[in-house]
């Protein structure tokens, strides 16, 4: 994937953002960051966006013009320090990943049930790629960050409308598919493959999760467990974490004699290695990393064998995330976090 090899999101931007206003989007992100990720080495930048920058519930199908100068903004950037963007519309009309993460959310996601809903996401989405599919710089637009469905029928028909509905105005538009269940690799054989050479495909790398979102506030279970891990090593007291919490056995229990390595992290890649083996199609890692409190040095090694691992599938990335957001490769300054990381990923 040419301009697509190694790249950063901008996450906490325009997208899960704690403060919608002016201020906010004016200075979180500036042109001086997007030349510091050129400056490193890095090809491209993934752009979250969630779809109230765009549009607002109050008046659908209403663009707000102030919403998309701050993505102008971004392109104009990305074009003169040779970056790359992957589009991302990290929160669509009716739907956000969020929302399942609890119960009495979940009611809210109504993206795949409501017509209107959908009309509103293929709008939107032709009012984006009109826009940008001449923006004087690389894109790829990415249809819906990290959909959650009980199966993959219902999200590859409206991928399937909006695909031709991208099409009937942008013949040439590069388009990116995420997978099912928050971009997991496991669920990249049941997305419909599209006869279309500039149709690519996504997922997203935290694996294993107790490792990665070791005592993470939002990780139920990773707060349960609540234990620091180091990397390489072992799930320390799983076994009987899960005999107090049987109700996770289902999904842990493997896990507990097994060591925490790399070929632990081979094994979670093997559907994205079989994917690309047997489709030939062109994947895509759009979101991996480990939460900033873990150990420093087990941090450093994860990254570089999830690194090396996908380096051999010939599989682009962009690691979560480039300032704060938990994983921040920069603090709130855009001062380093840790150089050491970052070497190692700008050498991958």
């Amino acid at each position: 994937m040419d301009h697509f090899t190694k790249g950063v999101n901008l996450g906490g931007w325009l997208s899960q953002y704690r403060s919608d206003d002016h201020e906010h989007f004016r200075t979180f992100i500036t042109r001086r960051d997007i030349e510091q990720i050129a400056g490193w080495g890095f090809d491209h930048i993934r752009l979250p966006v969630d779809y109230p920058v765009l549009e607002s519930d109050d008046w659908p199908g209403v663009y707000r013009e102030e919403g998309f100068q701050y993505v102008d903004a971004c392109m104009e950037w990305c074009q003169a320090a040779g970056l790359g963007v992957v589009f991302d519309l990290h929160r669509a009309p009716g739907y956000s990943f969020a929302h399942t993460l609890h119960h009495e959310t979940q009611r809210l996601n109504t993206l795949f049930t409501v017509e209107a809903d959908q009309q509103r996401f293929i709008s939107l989405w032709q009012a984006i790629v009109s826009r940008y599919q001449d923006a004087g710089v690389p894109v790829i637009f990415e249809l819906l960050n990290e959909v959650v469905l009980p199966d993959s029928a219902p999200w590859n028909r409206l991928v399937r409308r909006t695909l031709e509905a991208i099409r009937s105005i942008a013949p040439r538009a590069r388009v990116m598919i995420g997978s099912n269940q928050y971009n997991a690799a496991a669920e990249l054989r049941n997305l419909e493959l599209f006869d279309d050479h500039e149709v690519c495909y996504t997922f997203h790398f935290y694996e294993p999760l107790l490792f990665t979102h070791q005592r993470a506030p939002w990780v139920r279970v990773a707060m349960e467990y609540n234990q620091p891990l180091e990397y390489p090593g072992t799930f320390t007291g799983l076994r009987e974490f899960l005999q107090r919490a049987p109700e996770y056995r289902a999904a842990y229990e493997w896990l507990a004699d097994r060591p925490l390595d790399r070929d632990l992290l081979r094994e979670f890649l093997r559907p994205a290695h079989d994917f690309v083996r047997e489709t030939g199609r062109e994947l895509y890692c759009g979101e991996f990393g480990v939460i900033g409190h873990a150990d420093p040095g087990s941090r450093r090694r994860w990254y570089a064998d999830l690194l090396a691992l996908l380096r051999e599938d010939g599989i682009g990335w962009a690691v979560w995330s480039y300032k704060q957001m938990s994983f921040g490769l920069v603090d709130h300054t855009g001062q380093v976090v840790d150089p050491l990381l970052l070497d190692i990923l700008c050498q991958g």
